[in-house]
C-alpha cells in the first residue's frame, strides 16, 4: 500500500473501533439507563436510518464536485457531534436529533472512503484493498465491543456518556487522519480497463439506466435483507422465541460471524480475486442457504439445547464467510462499473441500497418469532434467488469487469484483450 491508502485503512479501523464502543449497548442506554423506555430506543434506531436515508441521495454528487476528502471530513464532524450530543441527551427530542445527525454523518462517509479507495487503488490492487477495509472494520468493531462491555455499568450513566465521548474522538481522528491524505491528481478508475460507455443525462438518471448497475443494486438490496437485515431483528426473534436460544448464547453467534470474518477474510480472498465476481456472488448465495437450513435445525426441537445452540452458531458462522467473501467483491465491482466521473454518485446508490436494506430487515420479526418455519423457508428461497441473480448479472458484465484479475492481460495486449475491451466498450444501458 502506498502512504494514502495506509492512512485511509488506518483512519477507517480508528473508526470502526470507535463505533464498537456503542452499537450494542445504543438500546440499553436510551431504555433502560436514560428510562424512556423501548419505544423510544426504538425511535432512535429509526432517526439513525432516517438519517442515513436522507443524506446518501445527495452525497454522491458532492464527492464526484468536490472530491471525497472534504465529504469524508464534515461527516466525520457531523457524527463526532451526533455521538457527544447522544452520551449527554437526556430527554426523547435530544437523543433523537443526536441519532439523526450520527446516522447521517456515519452512512456519508462509507461512499466517500470508498471513493477514496477506489482513487488510490487499480482494478488490479483494488480487490485487496476493499477486502482490508472490511477486515479492519471488523476487527475494530470486535474491539470496540468487547472493550465497551468492560467500561458500562446500567447503574452509571458517566458510563455510557464516556462511551460515547470515546466514539465522538475517534471521528475527529478519523478527520484529521484524511486532512493528511495527499490524493493523486487523477483517479486510476481507468487502469487497465475500458469503460462502459455512460448514458446521457444527470446523475441519477444515468445510474437507472445503467442497466449492469440497477441489477447490482437489486442484487445487493436482496443480499443486505437476507444477511445484515436479519442478524439483530429477524434472525435473532427466530433463535430466542423458535430455538430457545439464550441471549448470551446470542453474543456468542455474533462473536462467531466477527470471528468468522477475521479468521476467514484473506484466506477466502486468495480463492476468490482470480475467479468471477458473478459466480463468487452466486457462491455467496448457495453457503447462505445451508446457513439457513442449519438455522431451521435449531428451531426444530428434536435435538437438545446444546445440539440448538451449536446449530444457531453456525449459522452466524456461515454468514461471515459469505460477508468475506462479498467484501472483495461488491465494492470494486462497483467502482468497475461506475463512468468517469461518477463513482461518488456510485458509492452512494450502493450505500443507500445497503441502508434501505438494514431498515426494512426488521419486517422479519414477525414471521421469525411467530411463524419460524415459514420464516426459514421464505429466505431459505430468498437466497437461492441471490445465486440466480448473480448469475444473470455476470450476463451483464465484461469479462475484465467479472474477472479484474484478467486487467493485466489487458493491459499487455494478450490473447483476452481485444475481447475484453470490445465487450467492456458495448453500452450497458436500457
Amino acid at each position: 500500500m502506498g502512504a494514502a491508502m495506509r492512512r485511509i485503512q488506518a483512519g477507517n479501523a480508528l473508526t470502526a473501533f470507535g463505533i464498537g464502543f456503542t452499537v450494542p449497548f445504543l438500546y440499553i442506554y436510551v431504555a433502560q439507563v436514560r428510562g424512556l423506555g423501548s419505544m423510544a430506543a426504538t425511535s432512535a434506531f429509526v432517526a439513525f436510518a432516517l438519517g442515513a436515508l436522507v443524506a446518501l441521495p445527495f452525497t454522491g454528487r458532492v464527492i464526484d464536485r468536490r472530491g471525497p476528502v472534504p465529504v469524508v471530513i464534515g461527516a466525520a464532524v457531523v457524527a463526532s457531534a451526533g455521538a457527544l450530543a447522544l452520551g449527554l441527551s437526556n430527554g426523547v427530542v435530544p437523543i433523537l436529533l443526536s441519532a439523526l445527525a450520527l446516522g447521517a454523518g456515519q452512512a456519508v462517509m462509507q461512499p466517500a472512503l470508498a471513493t477514496m479507495i477506489v482513487w488510490c487503488s487499480t482494478p488490479s490492487t483494488r480487490t485487496r484493498a476493499f477486502a482490508l477495509q472490511f477486515f479492519m472494520q471488523n476487527l475494530g468493531l470486535g474491539i470496540g465491543g468487547l472493550v465497551g462491555g468492560q467500561i458500562v455499568d446500567v447503574d452509571r450513566p458517566g458510563s455510557f456518556t464516556l462511551l460515547f465521548g470515546i466514539e465522538a474522538v475517534m471521528f475527529l481522528v478519523l478527520a484529521a487522519v484524511i486532512a493528511s491524505v495527499r490524493m493523486p491528481q487523477v483517479p486510476g478508475i481507468n487502469d487497465a480497463m475500458a469503460k462502459a460507455a455512460a448514458p446521457a443525462g444527470g446523475g441519477w438518471k444515468r445510474l437507472l439506466q445503467h442497466k449492469a448497475m440497477v441489477q447490482l443494486c437489486l442484487l445487493g438490496f436482496v443480499l443486505f435483507f437476507a444477511c445484515y437485515g436479519q442478524f439483530e431483528s429477524g434472525l435473532a426473534a427466530f433463535g430466542t422465541e423458535a430455538a430457545g436460544i439464550s441471549p448470551s448464547t446470542l453474543g456468542f453467534a455474533l462473536a462467531a460471524n466477527t470471528g468468522a470474518i477475521v479468521i476467514a477474510q484473506f484466506v477466502v480472498l486468495r480463492l476468490v480475486e482470480k475467479r468471477r465476481r458473478s459466480r463468487v456472488i452466486a457462491l455467496v448465495g448457495l453457503i447462505w442457504t445451508v446457513a439457513w437450513v442449519i438455522a431451521g435445525f435449531s428451531g426444530l426441537g428434536h435435538g437438545s439445547a446444546v445440539m440448538a445452540a451449536g446449530a444457531f452458531i453456525t449459522t452466524y458462522a456461515l454468514f461471515g464467510i459469505g460477508e468475506a467473501m462479498l467484501s472483495p467483491t461488491l465494492a470494486p465491482l462497483v467502482a468497475d462499473l461506475a463512468p468517469e466521473g461518477s463513482v461518488g454518485q456510485y458509492n452512494s446508490a450502493f450505500a443507500l441500497v445497503k441502508q434501505m436494506a438494514l431498515a426494512l430487515g426488521p419486517l422479519g420479526v414477525p414471521l421469525g418469532a411467530g411463524i419460524p418455519m415459514l420464516y426459514i423457508g421464505i429466505f431459505v428461497m430468498v437466497s437461492l434467488g441471490i445465486a440466480g441473480l448473480a448469475l444473470r448479472l455476470g450476463k451483464q458484465l465484461s469479462p475484465v469487469q467479472d474477472n479484474p484479475s484478467l486487467s493485466r492481460i489487458v493491459a499487455q495486449g494478450g490473447p483476452v484483450a481485444g475481447a475484453a475491451k470490445a465487450a467492456a466498450a458495448e453500452p450497458a444501458h436500457v
